[in-house]
């Protein structure tokens, strides 16, 4: 274990708001024999009390491993880390008793009922088997799951199993709730019925944690988010910060019935630049902050070249755009939408936050 710095460093919160989160130069690297994996590299993050905080990323990009060690269930390899006032490698219990945690993986007891998952967590933290009860009848009842009480956990749907699941988190009524990845695996109207029951949660006030990898989710739920990738924190602020940040581009994508190499010279005059230009097979992707008549050039270049336009689509400066921007990547939108991978870059003449 590295050393850790002497005394910890102010967090930057607004004037007058507690604390709930505050991490400095938190790292991890996983070791397998001559392998080395950086999973996080020297995180520097605050988290107001009473705030909807989100970790954004894609898969692999170390938002889970950041929850692990938040939670005490990853040791960090260097760097000090608090919650709630208590520093995860010095009081882990003092940590767990006042945090609430929703993993990806479905973690309900199959073998009892919905009622006894949530009392028995109750009891855990030394609730008395009447007042873990009433607790838990209060919460599935505020879930919309009274029905489902008496049900065994192997007979829920998705939705409602991630419904349980945080209401399981919310027995002890802890002060920092983390969801990781809370609607992974659940169809769309599941989704939506989440986002409403964690947005009444927060609204509540209570202090929630999300990583997620859908875009629509982190700018509908958080109030600010973190975008990491590689393991690194490259931007954190509001949705809205963080789509100015650098300057998020418009994306102007264009599909041709043949290989677009034979527009590409055409593609790097494209007017207005500078631009970021992409191409990969039959189809040619411009990112920039000046998209004013570059869906015409490129339909006019295909047609010089004998080329005929399949598809085309503009996307203005987004969320998904400001990711872009900053990684230098495209964001997998759903495991159903396909997406276009960046495979040959030909032109790169505004480089990419880092």
């Amino acid at each position: 274990m590295e050393t850790a710095p002497a005394r910890p460093r102010q967090p930057v919160t607004p004037a007058g708001t507690a604390t709930a989160i505050r991490t400095e130069g938190l790292r991890k690297v996983y070791r397998r024999g001559q392998d080395t994996l950086v999973a996080l590299e020297g995180l520097d993050l605050t988290v107001a009390q009473g705030e909807f905080f989100g970790l954004l990323g894609t898969n692999g990009a170390g938002k889970s491993t950041t929850i692990g060690m938040l939670t005490t269930l990853v040791t960090p390899t260097a760097g000090r880390a608090w919650v709630s006032g208590h520093e995860v490698g010095a009081d882990p219990v003092g940590v767990k008793s006042r945090i609430g945690v929703v993993p990806q993986a479905n973690t309900l007891d199959r073998a009892l009922t919905v009622l006894d998952n949530l009392a028995f967590r109750g009891r855990y933290f030394g609730m008395s088997a009447p007042a873990a009860r009433r607790r838990a009848l209060e919460l599935l009842e505020r879930l919309g799951l009274a029905g489902t009480a008496g049900a065994k956990a192997h007979q829920l749907s998705g939705g409602q199993a991630r419904r349980v699941m945080i209401g399981r988190a919310l027995m002890h009524v802890p002060e920092v709730l983390f969801l990781d990845e809370p609607t992974a695996g659940v169809d769309p109207r599941a989704r939506e019925d989440l986002w409403q029951l964690i947005g009444d949660v927060h609204a509540a006030g209570q202090t929630v944690v999300l990583t997620t990898h859908h875009l629509d989710e982190a700018e509908a739920l958080c109030r600010r988010l973190a975008v990491i990738d590689h393991g690194r924190l490259l931007a954190c602020g509001t949705p809205e910060s963080i789509k100015a940040a650098g300057g998020a581009r418009s994306v102007i994508t264009v599909r041709y019935d043949a290989d677009s190499r034979a527009v590409e010279d055409a593609a790097r005059r494209t007017p207005g630049g500078p631009h970021e230009i992409v191409v990969d097979g039959p189809t040619v992707q411009v990112r920039t902050t000046h998209p004013d008549g570059v869906l015409g050039h490129l339909v006019r270049a295909g047609g010089a070249a004998g080329l005929t336009v399949r598809d085309a689509t503009t996307t203005p400066p987004s969320l998904r755009t400001a990711f872009l921007t900053l990684t230098g990547h495209d964001y997998p939108v759903s495991s159903t939408h396909l997406t276009l991978p960046t495979k040959r870059i030909v032109e790169v003449s505004q480089s990419a936050i880092t």
